[in-house]
């Protein structure tokens, strides 16, 4: 969410004078310096130069957004007064930090947020979600080198009780105590090699030795959630809210929104 409201506040701030019209644009003088004046057409041209592009494809999305996705005023209230309970009493400095002018403007971002995450839940498709990976909880025995993951193993394969195992070998001091418990946990929480191991297991069963960055692991599989539709939709829903894929979600909202640009300054810059 705090990576949309960003987006947003340089969007408004970008754009706002673009947003008076055209007739805005020109010789009003909107600071004095000692070094000269900047004019409106000044300040329009450098917010262009430096974050037009950006801005521009936000604006587009957005457009694109209330056009084809609907949310209640009941909705926007909700997550609005969530923002304002969180916060309490600086609720004010928080509009200020993010540049929004008053809690009207914030509730259009709030409204721009939720739009997106409808968007985002529409785009799963159902071949994302059969490849789903649902919760698994998992225990391990972590130790420095293979001689000792082996030793361990074969313990374990004469009948060793998992827990007292991992209590006496393990380096992982977060879970050793617990019996090497690591709780429930989904995909890309673990490093690929530790998941794929994990994944690849029965219930009860347990793995030969694994290797990765950390050492050497011993895992066993307690538990592997059913996978719900549902869930499943919302959790890859928000992982393209993510840092890392909301830029490749971006740009499949601009291509639905057949988004041309008919700037050549700024064509020119989308091509570098």
């Amino acid at each position: 969410m705090k990576k949309l409201i960003v987006s947003a506040v340089l969007a408004t701030s970008v754009f706002g004078l673009a947003a008076c019209g055209s007739s805005s644009i020109g010789d009003d003088v909107v600071a004095k310096t000692n070094s000269g004046n900047i004019t409106t057409e000044d300040l329009y041209n450098k917010m262009k130069d430096t974050a037009g592009l950006a801005m521009l494809k936000q604006m587009a999305i957005e457009n694109y957004l209330r056009k084809n996705f609907k949310v209640s005023d009941k909705e926007v209230d909700k997550k609005f007064n969530e923002y304002k309970t969180q916060n309490g009493d600086q609720f004010e400095a928080f509009l200020t930090q993010y540049g929004f002018k008053d809690e009207k403007a914030f509730k259009e971002r709030v409204k721009i947020d939720l739009l997106t995450e409808k968007a985002a839940q529409k785009s799963v498709t159902k071949k994302e979600i059969e490849n789903y990976k649902p919760e698994i909880k998992a225990s391990h025995i972590l130790v420095k080198d293979e001689a000792t993951a082996k030793k361990v193993k074969k313990e374990l394969d004469a009948g060793g009780d998992f827990a007292a195992l991992a209590k006496k070998y393990s380096t992982d001091t977060g879970s050793k105590d617990k019996g090497g418990d690591l709780g429930y946990f989904g995909e890309g929480a673990m490093v690929p090699e530790f998941e794929e191991a994990a994944y690849n297991l029965k219930v009860g069963e347990i793995s030969e030795p694994v290797k990765s960055q950390f050492g050497y692991h011993i895992i066993k599989v307690v538990d592997k959630k059913e996978v719900n539709e549902k869930e499943a939709r919302e959790k890859i829903a928000a992982s393209k809210l993510t840092q890392e894929n909301f830029s490749a979600f971006s740009d499949s909202l601009l291509k639905d929104a057949d988004f041309k640009l008919e700037d050549k300054d700024l064509e020119k810059q989308d091509k570098k």
